[in-house]
């Protein structure tokens, strides 16, 4: 965007997507998070009226990634402070609004602290995010759709599906291979990757089709575009009688 269009256009909301750069398999790219929220947040952007979208964030907080191959990462830490700044950044442009699309598990917690310590700071400043789209696919989308684990899993069934639809000419369909780990219910256990998956994958990517890829994206912008509707309407409160 050029700043003639920008003077052009009025933006009172944003869209930031983060991602990483990290393993994802023999089949995926290092890109895959980056490429997935980067799709989801233009898709957005292009059916909301006043949505900027932002230039997507390539790195995140991948360090139980690094066992395996080239995968970078920023600390928790360094991460919390680049997104307070972007967040800032945009308050002070008069863009209070804003929607942070994210495509990496291990930036979840920065990205909590971060809106929740600015919102402290600035409450004029109004923030959601869609933390885990490979989960909310999963709840949007007929139970069925997915032959193993839910679709879960890192460069699994539902990621390698929505790859596909994003960008199909950068997966290799013959090397896909899954590992379907033996984890507790109910309680987390902070893991390391290479603990739990010899491949740099989990679940199983060789049931992925474009299809389910296709049902997944259109129903994660299809839920975003209306939330952001909803969210218009209600002055960005979470109670509109307030």
């Amino acid at each position: 965007m050029t700043g003639y269009l920008l003077k052009e256009n009025y933006f009172d909301k944003a869209v930031l997507p983060v991602g990483s750069t990290e393993y994802h398999g023999e089949h995926l790219p290092f890109g895959t998070d980056t490429l997935v929220a980067d799709s989801l947040a233009q898709a957005v952007s292009q059916r909301v009226e006043g949505m900027l979208c932002l230039p997507v964030l390539p790195i995140g907080m991948s360090r139980h990634y690094a066992s395996f191959p080239i995968s970078l990462t920023l600390s928790t830490e360094t991460l919390i402070h680049v997104l307070k700044d972007v967040i800032d950044s945009l308050n002070q442009h008069g863009v209070r609004r804003l929607l942070i699309v994210n495509g990496h598990d291990g930036n979840i917690p920065a990205i909590e602290t971060a809106a929740r310590e600015y919102r402290f700071d600035h409450p004029e400043m109004k923030i959601a995010s869609l933390d885990s789209w490979w989960v909310t696919a999963t709840e949007l989308l007929p139970k069925g759709t997915f032959e193993v684990w839910d679709g879960l899993g890192h460069a699994g069934e539902g990621e390698t599906s929505i790859m596909l639809n994003v960008a199909p000419e950068l997966v290799n369909m013959s090397k896909a291979r899954g590992h379907v780990p033996s984890l507790p219910k109910h309680v987390g256990v902070k893991w390391l990757f290479k603990e739990i998956t010899p491949y740099g994958v989990t679940g199983d990517p060789t049931k992925a089709t474009s299809e389910k890829g296709i049902l997944m994206w259109n129903a994660l912008v299809d839920h975003l575009v209306s939330f952001i509707h909803d969210m218009d309407e209600a002055g960005w409160t979470v109670d509109k009688d307030t």
